[in-house]
């Protein structure tokens, strides 16, 4: 039986749930499976970036899966991508990251697209990328929480009630906001280091690092996230 995400949603002071030794199959109760909810009109580096920097830890149990509401959708470049999983997916994933792009005021003025998004932050690790906040706050999960989120999206999300802070990543609980397209590796660090370690997290940021700027890359990414983590202690 897969892991709970209960299970790995416990407060950031617990120990993560570990590695599976590389060169062993994880057992199956180990894996762990992440949404990235994928918006027609979506940003690329949104999406892909947090997908492909978390599947570099397949092999410890750690999956993601583009999660989109129609079979194909289409980014903001004009990018035709099909879906990995439909959105229902959501419901069983243990992490959800919600991606951003040019349609997400679109997104949550659809009653009936939000309505199949039942995200569970008791249960689940939940993030968003840029005006991902839009659903965040849409949806009613960053109560007082203040957001990251990039320049264009902020009036909307401060219309929203929402306090918009200057910086990449913000993390409170299982919930967390990123922004700034780039930011998009502090939401895979978050997601890494919460469910397999910082250890982890520092293996992957090493290996895509810049040649010649691996130090700074892995420091620059474990900061950011501490620093959004750091009124939680």
């Amino acid at each position: 039986m897969r892991a709970t995400a209960g299970r790995l949603a416990r407060d950031p002071g617990t120990a993560p749930l570990g590695n599976c030794d590389p060169l062993v199959p994880c057992p199956e109760e180990m894996f762990m499976q992440v949404a990235v909810v994928t918006f027609d009109g979506f940003n690329e580096l949104d999406s892909f970036i947090a997908s492909a920097l978390i599947n570099r830890c397949r092999k410890d149990g750690l999956e993601a899966f583009i999660t989109t509401p129609t079979p194909v959708v289409t980014s903001m470049n004009g990018v035709e991508v099909t879906g990995q999983r439909p959105m229902e997916f959501v419901t069983e994933a243990d992490v959800v990251l919600i991606g951003s792009g040019v349609k997400t005021r679109d997104v949550v003025a659809d009653d009936r697209l939000i309505s199949r998004l039942p995200l569970d932050p008791a249960r689940q690790l939940i993030g968003a990328q840029c005006s991902g906040a839009l659903v965040l706050a849409r949806l009613g999960l960053l109560h007082s929480m203040p957001a990251c989120t990039d320049r264009k999206s902020r009036p909307f999300v401060e219309a929203c009630g929402v306090s918009v802070l200057d910086a990449p990543f913000h993390a409170e609980g299982n919930v967390a906001t990123a922004g700034g397209c780039l930011a998009s590796q502090y939401l895979a660090t978050w997601v890494i280091t919460r469910t397999l370690g910082e250890d982890a997290a520092r293996d992957v940021l090493d290996y895509v690092a810049p040649v010649g700027e691996n130090r700074q890359s892995v420091e620059r990414a474990l900061h950011a996230v501490r620093a959004g983590e750091a009124a939680l202690r």
